[in-house]
């Protein structure tokens, strides 16, 4: 019988355990302090009211990409916004951690042994429940909740920081390949301009109206041409690997880039640069989150400090014991006052170090705030060359094309040199090719000033301006 009553204490016990073991077991459906309302939505694309899509879905082999499912792909799959949104869903974790410092705790105890003195056997066992509850702190747990909360903004503003970050990324990679597939078009261009220079040279040796320096001239310049194309060739081959890793994809992986429509650039950007930084100062997301540290680190310094002061628990629990012999139930309660009379002056220097985090962080915020006015006047000022080198470069463009055609025309007439051509061609070459650099940067320069401001989203997709052409002549 005492075998059978020690079974019989440790029934609640057993059934604590189950119960306890099928919380562990779903741990991941119970959001009791409801964190999940606090972790930021998943890295996402809004859809534009002129082209709905579904965002983070996988594409067809034979997908066109344009500029928006670069983008789309870009935040759903690069490592960057995982790592980052998986730290704000870590961080939103630590809210409940630290909210769950206000509840009680149930702690359950059984033991049970078995016992042979002098050929006498005793099987005693023993049960417990205790429950603790620390009432009062001094602002300990509210200081490690206030740390706990402004970490979580920090990061949720690290995050938007992270998804402007690869946005950007995503526009660069996929200009970058825009202009190398313009350049290649240039290229080619170029070749078949310098084959008919080569021909018609050919045609005047043959009439005898040119000598064979004038062939041999043609004839380099027809084959520089072909290298440069080549080379354009390996450089479009590179972005397109580029663009491909930036969208979390293999390098290796085949794209079919979308043409751009041709479009105008617009100056809608020319506002006042006090506005802009101003604009900056309280939409820029990395300054958010250092002023979000700032304010944790002045938490981390309330509880560094109320951790040295009095703590007031309750406890209190039922208790089963059987000794074989001898079978007892108690039932205690009680209230415990801890008094930290001396750490050895660890609260202290706890202390200490956290008056130097705040300082730490104010620093770091400050510098956050003086780099946010630099990067709106960097890339304003790079916006307003880029926007006039590319109106420039389209009247150069339009010129050498007109001086070109001029020269070849007069020299398949007899009336002009060979090097007159070669050197127009040459000079339409480079016309071309600062097109379309000047295209490329417009559109870089447009959307690295978006992110300065703190305002790099899809609306930036879905203007109109977004489809200025790459100089594809």
């Amino acid at each position: 019988m005492p075998f059978r009553r020690a079974h019989l204490s440790l029934l609640p016990f057993a059934v604590l355990a189950v119960c306890s073991f099928s919380e562990a077991m779903a741990f991941g459906a119970l959001d009791p302090f409801h964190t999940e309302a606090l972790t930021p939505p998943r890295p996402l694309l809004a859809p534009a009211a002129d082209k709905p899509y579904v965002p983070c879905q996988a594409q067809p082999a034979d997908t066109v990409f344009g500029v928006v499912e670069v983008v789309d792909l870009a935040l759903c799959r690069n490592p960057q916004t995982h790592e980052a949104w998986a730290n704000a869903r870590y961080q939103a974790a630590q809210v409940g951690v630290a909210r769950s410092d206000y509840l009680p705790t149930l702690d359950g105890r059984a033991a049970a042994s078995r016992l042979r003195t002098d050929g006498d056997t005793n099987n005693p066992s023993s049960a417990s429940l205790t429950l603790s509850w620390l009432l009062y702190d001094f602002g300990a747990r509210d200081a490690n909740l206030e740390n706990a909360r402004q970490l979580l903004s920090a990061t949720s503003a690290t995050l938007d920081a992270t998804v402007q970050a690869v946005f950007l990324a995503a526009l660069q990679s996929y200009y970058n390949a825009q202009a190398a597939r313009a350049a290649l078009i240039a290229a080619q261009e170029s070749e078949k301009a310098s084959r008919e220079s080569l021909t018609a040279a050919e045609v005047r040796y043959r009439v005898g109206t040119a000598t064979p320096a004038d062939r041999l001239q043609a004839q380099t310049a027809w084959s520089q041409a072909v290298l440069n194309r080549i080379r354009v060739e390996g450089v479009v081959k590179t972005t397109l690997g580029t663009l491909a890793n930036v969208m979390g994809l293999d390098a290796n992986q085949p794209l079919t880039l979308a043409e751009i429509p041709r479009a105008a650039p617009e100056t809608t950007f020319e506002r006042d640069l006090d506005a802009l930084i101003a604009e900056a100062r309280q939409r820029r997301p990395d300054l958010q989150a250092a002023e979000s540290q700032v304010k944790a680190a002045q938490a981390s310094v309330d509880y560094a400090r109320a951790v040295g002061l009095p703590t007031l628990s309750l406890s209190g629990g039922p208790g089963w014991q059987d000794t074989g012999a001898i079978s007892s139930h108690s039932n205690a309660v009680g209230l415990t006052l801890t008094v930290p009379f001396f750490s050895g002056f660890n609260t202290t220097y706890n202390v200490r170090s956290a008056q130097a985090r705040v300082d730490v962080a104010s620093a770091q915020r400050d510098s956050v705030r003086l780099q946010v006015a630099l990067d709106v006047w960097t890339a304003y000022q790079s916006l307003v060359t880029a926007t006039q080198s590319f109106r420039t470069a389209g009247d150069l463009l339009a010129s050498a094309e007109q001086s070109e055609k001029v020269a070849l025309g007069r020299y398949k007439a007899g009336v002009g040199s060979i090097l007159d051509v070669l050197n127009a061609q040459s000079a339409l070459a480079a016309a071309r090719l600062q097109r379309i650099q000047a295209a490329l940067d417009w559109h870089v320069s447009r959307a690295t000033l978006a992110k300065a401001v703190g305002a790099l989203d899809s609306r930036l997709l879905a203007s109109p301006a977004r489809s200025a052409e790459t100089s594809t002549p």
